[in-house]
């Protein structure tokens, strides 16, 4: 039976899988999988005058990297280099890198700016169909066009367009009208229209991530949420979405949450799967300031967990979630880790080589140390619930 067919005949749903305090708290006594310190050489602009962040690379059905002529596509947040790099995420928009190699090629902005229905552009994901040369990006319209201030309300949209490699540089564009992937009413994940948070800790509805499961042939979205009813103000879930029919051009129903954070962290960002063995491989990024400060905190790192099936139940990596951490000596220099299926791990560089200085008793620092660019590839291994970082890919 399909998870659809099943979620229609049981509104219960299943039961998600608990990442608990007891999981973060083991964290402490094991030896941090920390990644190989960010120097000055590895800070290189890949657009000048821009900041870049949050990445992910156009995908194919299976979740390969698709091979665009010899290369990759990869879709990229961005935004002018602000002095204070804090305020990006309010003008952020997408843009469309090509990478060769270790060569990233800057090719525009995503989207025409007549596109999105919010005021800026958060994360998302990006799939590619060979035989149409189509592209369907998923992504988070965060505020609305007619907000008088920027707002922390996310929404889930997807759009379609054609591959066009006829230029010098590869190409998107004749993109459709940019459509719901889903509606959230809050009976399953907060209303961020109604609870959006406070700032640095905002509530979630973003992050779609798509995903075809081949133990069904449905495809899914799971994206970041916040759990509603929650006693704490720390209520992370990773959610899940199914697609009405095919592979959800027509859109896609909210299904319960797979993992749930509840009282333990707040932002489960960036919410991905890789299949490898027969397992489902389940990850996301949280930062130190998003644990429930009543409780353990885990260092800003890669988390993940992995289950027999898409809705699990999931077991923590590693027994803690914990798979790539941020050096104790450089709790800042990276975020946003995404994990493809050739167990390459990518990021951006954040803020790097404080040695220890605050960027919030000196802001200085906040423009001086933040990288905004692509942060050296790490490689991971994965036996079964357990996995090793190598370093440098």
């Amino acid at each position: 039976m399909s998870i659809s067919a099943h979620y229609i005949s049981d509104n219960r749903g299943w039961p998600a899988s608990q990442w608990t305090a007891e999981h973060v708290a083991d964290i402490a006594r094991h030896p941090l999988p920390e990644a190989p310190f960010i120097t000055s050489e590895d800070v290189v602009s890949v657009v000048p005058d821009q900041d870049l962040w949050d990445l992910w690379p156009l995908q194919n059905a299976d979740g390969t990297v698709a091979d665009i002529t010899g290369g990759e596509l990869w879709m990229v947040l961005s935004a002018p280099r602000l002095p204070d790099p804090g305020l990006r995420h309010d003008i952020a928009r997408t843009r469309l890198l090509f990478r060769t190699g270790r060569t990233w090629v800057d090719c525009g902005l995503l989207f025409p700016d007549d596109l999105n229905p919010g005021t800026r552009e958060w994360s998302g994901s990006a799939r590619f169909n060979a035989e149409t040369g189509e592209v369907t990006a998923y992504f988070t319209a965060a505020g609305r066009r007619s907000d008088p201030t920027p707002s922390f309300e996310q929404r889930l949209f997807q759009t379609t367009g054609q591959l066009n490699l006829s230029g010098s540089r590869p190409a998107i564009s004749n993109w459709s009208a940019a459509s719901p992937i889903v509606v959230n009413d809050g009976s399953l994940y907060v209303d961020v229209a109604v609870d959006q948070g406070v700032p640095g800790n905002i509530k979630g509805f973003r992050d779609p991530y798509w995903f075809c499961d081949p133990a069904d042939g449905n495809a899914y979205i799971l994206f970041t949420g916040s759990q509603p009813g929650s006693q704490s103000s720390h209520n992370g879930v990773v959610g899940l979405a199914v697609a009405h029919s095919a592979m959800g051009e027509d859109g896609f129903r909210l299904l319960p949450p797979i993992i749930t954070a509840d009282g333990v962290c707040n932002e489960m960002e960036r919410p991905h799967l890789v299949l490898k063995d027969g397992l489902y491989y389940l990850f996301w990024s949280s930062q130190n300031a998003v644990f429930a400060p009543d409780g353990p905190r885990g260092p800003s790192g890669l988390y993940g967990m992995v289950a027999p099936s898409l809705t699990g139940p999931y077991t923590p990596l590693n027994g803690t979630g914990l798979v790539i951490a941020n050096p104790e000596a450089e709790p800042r220099q990276a975020y946003c880790w995404q994990v493809l299926d050739t167990m390459e791990v990518y990021s951006f560089i954040d803020h790097w080589g404080l040695e220890g200085r605050d960027i919030f008793a000196d802001p200085r620092l906040q423009r001086d140390q933040f990288g905004g660019t692509i942060a050296p590839v790490l490689k991971i291994a994965i036996d079964g619930n357990t996995t090793q970082l190598l370093g440098l890919a």
